[in-house]
């Protein structure tokens, strides 16, 4: 198991929207590779990390089950279209992954 780590830093005043935003790709594109909720919780700084940051966590397999779905993404036209939507909420240069071993 794995948890593939997707962070980025909100715009100040933009947090609100960009939670929504991270929702709304969730809800409409997210669900079109395969990520459910329950699969997948969206978190955000509070103490002793910045309140700025968003991350959503999305729970998979192995690295396989990952590009594969960063391979659907990637011919998804919805996704473009919501990034274009989403960048005037988030910091330029900040969004990032980072990808964690689940040790049980």
């Amino acid at each position: 198991m794995m948890i593939a780590r997707w962070s980025i830093e909100a715009k100040f005043g933009h947090k609100m929207q960009a939670l929504e935003m991270m929702q709304r790709w969730m809800r409409e594109i997210g669900s079109q590779i395969g990520w459910s909720a329950a699969d997948a919780r969206i978190v955000t700084g509070s103490i002793g990390a910045r309140e700025s940051t968003i991350e959503t966590e999305i729970r998979v397999k192995d690295l396989s089950q990952l590009d594969s779905a960063w391979d659907k993404l990637a011919k998804i036209a919805a996704h473009k279209d919501w990034g274009k939507e989403f960048e005037p909420y988030v910091v330029s240069g900040t969004p990032k992954w980072e990808i964690f071993r689940v040790v049980e």
